[in-house]
């Protein structure tokens, strides 16, 4: 389970979250939708404990990210937009150092690696280092990487970067199984059409702000135009609050001009 409450960051004078609050389910997939600048990987940041919020709080199964770390990244998988490994390394030699990292058994490790080699097709670059991977392999290694400890709370940003169809199959398969088996799931995409394939659930971002949360379902039912695809319904609502955003900030402006 992922909780946030209140969750905001500030960078000076720029409120990139404001007062961000959902619960994501254990066995539910949740999909991040927002144009760039939304706040998604901001969010993410502060739901992994890479940055200290200037309010709020984000508990992962109960454990405070802030006040536990350690206990609640034991429990985390998380896959940034750009992955980062030891470029000298080769594939096995950086999921023994993952494994190290969480104790794991290595008998038990050395399994998981292999069974996730498999599932992301990577045996075959087992004897190249890092640096000469492409960006797809590299992705689908930072992947199997995060996945190796079986974390309870799975998290990407962009998970179909540099992937072509047939692996970008294999993750979307591998996403759905990680909440069907009881995983809290959040990804965050700018691609509609994988939102709309495979979240149970989405959250439409602008400027800093949820702006919807709910299921498909729910948010055709709140549009007042019916017979709108999801790519339609998400520049309607990006648009109307763009709209409203602008004319706060005129408003604001022209008060301080007079």
């Amino acid at each position: 389970m992922i909780e946030i409450d209140n969750l905001t960051m500030n960078y000076g004078d720029l409120k990139a979250l404001d007062g961000l609050s959902l619960t994501i389910q254990p066995g539910e997939l949740f999909a991040f939708l927002g144009p760039n600048g939304a706040g998604k990987t901001t969010a993410i940041k502060l739901l992994t404990g890479l940055m200290k919020p200037t309010f709020g709080s984000v508990k992962l199964c109960g454990l405070d990210i802030q006040k536990e770390p350690m206990q609640a990244k034991s429990i985390l998988g998380y896959v940034p937009d750009v992955a980062v490994f030891y470029e000298k390394l080769t594939a096995p030699e950086f999921m023994q150092f993952i494994a190290e990292l969480f104790n794991m058994d290595p008998l038990h490790s050395a399994d998981r690696t292999n069974r996730l080699f498999n599932q992301f097709a990577l045996h075959e670059h087992c004897g190249q280092r890092i640096e000469n991977l492409s960006h797809g392999t590299r992705q689908r290694l930072g992947i199997a990487s995060a996945l190796l400890h079986e974390p309870k709370v799975f998290i990407i940003d962009e998970p179909m970067v540099g992937l072509d169809p047939i692996h970008a199959r294999v993750v979307k398969e591998e996403l759905r199984r990680q909440s069907r088996a009881g995983g809290t799931v959040l990804m965050s995409t700018h691609l509609l059409h994988i939102a709309e394939e495979v979240a149970d659930r989405i959250g439409i971002m602008h400027r800093g702000k949820l702006l919807f949360v709910g299921t498909l379902e729910q948010l055709r039912a709140a549009q007042t135009q019916q017979g709108l695809n999801l790519e339609e319904i998400f520049l309607e609502m990006v648009s109307d609050s763009q709209h409203s955003w602008a004319l706060t900030e005129q408003q604001e402006c022209t008060q301080q001009l007079n």
